[in-house]
């Protein structure tokens, strides 16, 4: 079912006291019991909220983990079984095969947490990606910087996406997380997130867009991106609840 332009507020107003309730659960979250195909926001930040990302090749590290380790293959096997190389914000041919261990509907990367849309392709995947996720980049950073101990607080946070609307609504949030934090002042660009792909602006296929693009027609889905960043920046009280 398409949204008109018309319709976009009436989705964000709809959707808004439900936000506001699945992100106050963040200072409190349960457990939640993964369901293959089903789709939830996953997000964790530094610990003692430091940065994670200190340069670049940072952020193009844990890019390129998000590719390589989604994947029931050892690492080893699935190198050998590449035939050609890729960009940081690409996925090769095997990464949307049925070795996935999940779709990556859409993410952003912040200078100390990251937020991403999953949706579970087969039994504890996603915690088996998350485990990788989090084992290899900590590995990483540690010997980068030269440094030891945990880098992310605690495990990485889940919420299950249970409507198609709130599905819709977090992938604006996701999509627009840096310019919501203001991270980046006022601009809208920031090439560590999945917006430039769902607007056309680069042709990555990290993510599998067609979830939430289908959904659309021509312009509408960066209209309904903007208007809801717009409205979450400037709820003042959402910063409560929000990773900072």
């Amino acid at each position: 079912m398409y949204f008109t332009q018309g319709s976009l507020f009436f989705v964000l107003s709809k959707i808004g006291v439900r936000l506001r309730f699945f992100l106050c659960y963040t200072k409190t979250m349960r457990k939640v019991t993964f369901a293959n195909e089903e789709y939830y926001h996953i997000y964790n930040r530094g610990v003692d909220k430091r940065d994670v990302f200190l340069d670049d090749n940072d952020y193009l590290r844990f890019l390129k983990n998000l590719r390589e380790f989604n994947s029931n293959l050892l690492r080893e096997e699935r190198l050998r079984a590449q035939n050609a190389t890729s960009s940081e914000f690409d996925s090769d041919s095997e990464s949307n095969s049925d070795e996935a261990l999940v779709e990556i509907i859409a993410y952003c990367l912040n200078r100390n947490h990251y937020h991403l849309i999953l949706k579970q392709n087969s039994e504890k995947s996603i915690e088996k990606f998350m485990q990788k996720i989090g084992t290899g980049y900590t590995n990483y950073f540690n010997k980068k910087h030269e440094r030891g101990g945990a880098l992310f607080q605690g495990k990485f946070k889940a919420i299950h996406i249970n409507s198609n609307e709130y599905l819709l609504y977090l992938s604006a949030y996701v999509n627009r997380n840096n310019f919501i934090h203001a991270y980046n002042g006022n601009s809208k660009e920031w090439k560590y997130c999945s917006a430039p792909d769902y607007l056309g602006k680069r042709d990555g296929t990290l993510c599998n867009k067609n979830i939430i693009l289908d959904q659309f027609k021509g312009m509408e889905y960066e209209d309904f991106l903007d208007r809801n960043a717009e409205h979450l920046k400037e709820k003042k009280e959402l910063a409560h609840y929000c990773l900072e």
